[in-house]
């Protein structure tokens, strides 16, 4: 039986339609509330935030340089004394350096675990020669994103949460890693190792210019190939020798073919060598190639296909030997990440921000900790660009809003 509706019954579904989007409005803007203590407390340490973040820029502190670590090891170290953290040091063996780990005990019982580095790619004297600075809204200095923004970041969102008194968690974690840029065996057992003992993490490698977090990262392997000739004089008996160079350069040529585009896989040969007079036919040459890949079998593919075309050589009775050398694991996106950046996008709504969300095709200590399977979003650094250059920059508007996200985040993870 059909029922024809009545004007009265139109005018109370209406009636009910408006309360119900009235409710939903009501729900969300409540959604969007920010937590005002966090965002006062973020919005007063900023000019603090900026002091620490140029006393650390000017210091250098490349990854071999063990003086300028040390010192901002300290100076790393001396924060988080503040805030009561049990502070532990281990060796980065083989690098000469050392890493921290630093502890806080909460009431709860997630356990959180916070990533960042203090070196960096410069050179000894930038500091000295390129001192932080600000200009445009954008500070300047070796090192100003990649990482210690990052650095900084961390230890402000531990101050946010101590300032308004929150210890939901059951344990967060700071690790502090002295040579990210060059890694070290030491280094990466020690990630891996203490990643094990975390339910979650966040890396503070620097945010996206365009605002963003990191959801995958490509992991990376060095390709090896070394080829062993024989000299001759290149003028009088050239066809005597076997020349090496010319073989490592054919090699180059058609290994890099190894590439997938589709899959994003990348093989680009950087460094060749092949030393000697010029009138002579080498007997030794040498190419390393910088392999990057989504998924750790993409990278046993990349293995087998090197070895199998390598067979193909352009110089008879050359002897040709590739290898692969692995460096960090791909950082996939999974389920648990995704999960991440849904609760990192709503606690950003919360002040009126977007994020983007990105892949990388850089390796970082995030890598290896979705290598022992914890899931981790990357990225919580302050907002800049130019990375690993004398351009390199840090978004000053930016660090209010990273403060809130990180220590938002800290919360949220918390309680879920």
């Amino acid at each position: 039986m059909h029922l024809r509706s009545t004007p009265r019954s139109w005018t109370r579904a209406a009636c009910q339609g408006a309360v119900l989007a009235s409710a939903l409005l009501a729900a969300s803007a409540m959604a969007q509330k920010p937590h005002q203590g966090v965002l006062d407390a973020a919005t007063q340490q900023k000019d603090e935030t900026l002091q620490l973040l140029e006393r650390m820029v000017n210091i250098d502190s490349g990854s071999t340089n063990t003086e300028g670590l040390a010192k901002v090891r300290e100076m790393v170290a001396d924060e988080l004394r503040k805030l009561d953290a049990r502070i532990e040091s281990f060796p980065a063996e083989p690098h000469p350096g050392t890493s921290l780990v630093a502890t806080l005990t909460g009431q709860g019982k997630k356990k959180i675990l916070i990533l960042a580095h203090i070196d960096t790619v410069f050179k000894d004297g930038t500091a000295a020669a390129k001192p932080f600075y600000i200009k445009d809204g954008r500070a300047y200095g070796p090192g100003v994103m990649d990482n210690k923004g990052g650095v900084v970041a961390g230890l402000q969102a531990l101050k946010i949460l101590q300032k308004i008194g929150f210890k939901d968690y059951g344990q967060i974690t700071f690790l502090i890693d002295t040579n990210e840029e060059t890694g070290s065996v030491g280094t990466s057992a020690l990630i891996e190792r203490v990643a094990k003992q975390h339910d979650v993490a966040l890396n503070l490698e620097p945010g996206r210019p365009a605002d963003g977090l990191v959801v995958e990262r490509k992991g990376s392997a060095t390709a090896l190939i070394e080829v062993k000739g024989l000299a001759s004089h290149a003028g009088v008996a050239p066809e005597a020798g076997r020349n090496a160079a010319m073989e490592v350069a054919h090699q180059v040529l058609q290994l890099s073919k190894v590439a997938d585009a589709v899959k994003k896989t990348t093989v680009n040969f950087t460094v060749l060598t092949a030393n000697g007079p010029t009138n002579v036919i080498p007997a030794s040459a040498s190419a390393k190639g910088d392999v990057r890949a989504a998924t750790p079998e993409e990278l046993d593919r990349v293995e087998k296909d090197l070895t199998r075309i390598a067979q193909n050589k352009l110089i008879p009775e050359t002897e040709v030997r590739v290898r692969l050398v692995r460096g960090l694991p791909p950082m996939p996106r999974s389920p648990a990440s995704d999960k991440l950046v849904r609760m990192a996008e709503g606690i950003y709504g919360e002040i009126g921000k977007k994020l983007t969300i990105e892949s990388s095709g850089g390796a970082a200590d995030a890598s290896l900790v979705a290598g022992v399977g914890v899931p981790v979003l990357d990225g919580f650094g302050i907002v800049g660009g130019g990375i690993h250059t004398p351009e390199e920059y840090a978004e000053v508007e930016s660090v209010v809003p990273r403060l809130y996200l990180l220590s938002r985040m800290l919360m949220d993870l918390s309680a879920n």
